[in-house]
């Protein structure tokens, strides 16, 4: 049956039941009649044991499904893609709401077919008329809770609005006050008015205190904090905890000099989803109006400390210039010698002195051993760095490690043909926070002045190899011009210096040409069954198209598309981050 807007309408009796059962259950046993459902919304949550992120989410349910109860009109049913009947009994004990048998596994693969599911969690919410009211009941749920009912795209829709008001009119009161709550509570449990922290600079830690991140980076929190009220300034935190046990809130926030909002409360979730949260830890600045200042401090805090206060627009407009003069009288040694720190190791433990490479092109190369990504690059790096090697003696690569233990450095170190940073030493940290190292492997270039030419190295020799040395923006563009220069040209073509095979247009980093003898570069027509490979240049001035390469108009649209698809992949490059 179909409505008049199209959408499929479902009997919940006939969708839910089969041809020996007309019930569900219970985690004790009990049976419940299928046709006790009618005129209620309905939840199918597709879920399993196994599965990570169900587990996650099925506690976040339980606790909107309780919400609810008093209404009446909801119920869920659980569809399990358990393997068996003992991880679905263990995972269904967990649950306050009905389920599809186990044994009944005709029903549960017919349920997942009919609401197509592709991956789990998954929650489709079906109306009291049988209609679907969203089959994104998960991230429903996660972003509005039990505000989110009923479900319908009218009540998104007018949640949505009410947030842009809100976001506009927004308050210090606006923000933290709840209809349940007023107040924000001390690690001693003393209860403080919200009405307390008007007018004042607040900061708000969103923060997990079993992360590392948030450890390490509440410790830098707690000197800047003290530093500011030592200053008498009106500056207060208030936590915003996603830690999942009270416990862990408890010694977290017990370290914690400032105020926070109680352990689960239902502000957590609603104020990550208003100030876009994306990553822990976070500090958001709202300034004494109440209004956003800053919707992120904490890369301000870890680069400049109580330096960045009162972290506002002309504070930060002060840093950058800062920061521009920092770069522009930046050196080799600046970033690399430290105290007695001034030398790299090479082989065998050789001492070679920072000195000796001033005036080189530097490539700082951020990795471990135990990180697969990084092992994984290696051979590409090791490649281009002979190559570049070849070209120009006085390049140079620098292993800076991550590694835990000095017997994984060594391993991993005696695969490489550069220098490294000695295990363990204090410049290590110094550099991963000059260049912002969030992940690895990373890759820097340093030009001869000293100064940094990209952070995004990585990137440019995973796609070009040595070609994209000395990984300048000049380079790129030339390389972004041989792209260019593509345009036109024949997939194959026939030539009389190779007349055995057709020669193919292919991306070569660096080739000898079999035509002039000269060294080619990013493209070459080769024979894809012999080492033979022509410079365009040479291959176009004898060469001849095939028949099926006739390049009639059309298919110069076609080619030109592709290699504007390749370019925009190249530009693309320069901005991918690292993984």
């Amino acid at each position: 049956m179909d409505c008049e807007d199209g959408s499929a309408v479902h009997d919940v009796v006939s969708v839910l039941s089969s041809p020996n059962r007309d019930y569900l259950i219970r985690n004790n046993g009990n049976q419940v009649k299928i046709t006790s459902l009618r005129g209620k919304k309905i939840g199918l949550y597709f879920s399993a044991s196994w599965c990570g992120p169900c587990r996650r989410f099925t506690p976040e349910l339980v606790e909107v499904y309780n919400g609810l109860s008093l209404k009446g009109d909801f119920e869920i049913t659980f569809v399990s893609a358990d393997e068996d009947d003992e991880m679905f009994k263990e995972y269904f004990s967990e649950m306050p709401w009905l389920a599809i048998p186990f044994s009944d596994s005709d029903t549960r693969d017919h349920l997942d077919e009919l609401f197509r599911v592709s991956g789990i969690p998954h929650l489709v919410i079906i109306g009291e008329n049988g209609k679907v009211l969203t089959d994104s009941g998960v991230e429903i749920i996660r972003e509005y809770g039990v505000e989110g009912f009923p479900f319908t795209s009218e009540r998104i829709k007018e949640l949505k609005e009410q947030e842009e008001v809100a976001k506009r009119e927004q308050s210090l009161r606006s923000i933290l006050v709840s209809d349940s709550r007023d107040f924000v509570i001390s690690a001693n449990g003393m209860k403080v008015p919200i009405s307390k922290l008007e007018g004042r600079l607040v900061g708000l830690y969103f923060s997990l205190s079993s992360y590392k991140l948030c450890v390490d980076f509440t410790s830098k929190l707690v000197d800047v904090y003290a530093k500011v009220k030592a200053m008498g300034e009106s500056f207060e935190i208030v936590l915003i905890s996603f830690d999942d046990d009270e416990e862990s809130f408890n010694e977290g926030f017990g370290s914690m000099p400032w105020f926070a909002l109680p352990f689960k409360d239902e502000s957590c979730r609603k104020l990550a989803r208003y100030f876009e949260l994306s990553t822990v830890p976070t500090l958001v600045m709202i300034g004494p109006d109440g209004k956003t200042l800053h919707s992120n401090v904490v890369e301000a805090i870890e680069e400049y400390g109580i330096q960045a206060y009162p972290f506002t627009p002309a504070k930060f407009a002060e840093l950058e210039e800062i920061e521009k003069a920092k770069q522009e009288a930046q050196t080799l040694e600046s970033i690399l010698v430290s105290g007695n720190g001034d030398y790299l190791i090479g082989k065998h433990g050789v001492k070679v002195p920072v000195s000796d490479l001033v005036g080189k092109n530097i490539l700082l190369y951020f990795s471990a051993h135990w990180c697969s990504p990084c092992r994984a690059f290696l051979p590409k790096l090791t490649d281009a760095y002979h190559k570049i090697k070849a070209k120009d003696s006085g390049f140079e690569v620098i292993f800076i490690s991550s590694d835990r233990d000095q017997t994984s450095f060594d391993d991993f170190f005696s695969e490489m043909p550069w220098l490294a940073l000695p295990f363990g030493d204090e410049r290590k940290e110094s550099l991963s926070k000059m260049f912002k190292v969030q992940g690895i492997p990373k890759v820097v270039a340093i030009g001869p002045t000293g100064r940094t030419i990209t952070t995004q190295a990585r990137d440019l020799v995973a796609d070009h190899g040595a070609d994209a040395y000395p990984f300048t923006d000049e380079r790129l563009q030339e390389i972004e011009a041989q792209y260019e220069m593509a345009k036109g040209w024949p997939d194959k073509l026939s030539h009389a210096l190779h007349e055995e095979h057709e020669l193919a247009l292919t991306q070569h980093q660096i080739y000898k040409c079999d035509g002039c003898d000269e060294e080619g570069h990013v493209w070459a027509f080769s024979c894809e069954e012999c080492d033979f490979d022509l410079h365009p240049k040479c291959a176009l001035e004898d060469g001849k198209g095939t028949e099926d390469d006739a390049m009639d108009e059309e298919n110069q649209k076609k080619d030109g598309y592709a290699t504007e698809s390749l370019f925009q992949s190249l530009r693309g490059s320069t901005f991918r981050g690292c993984s």
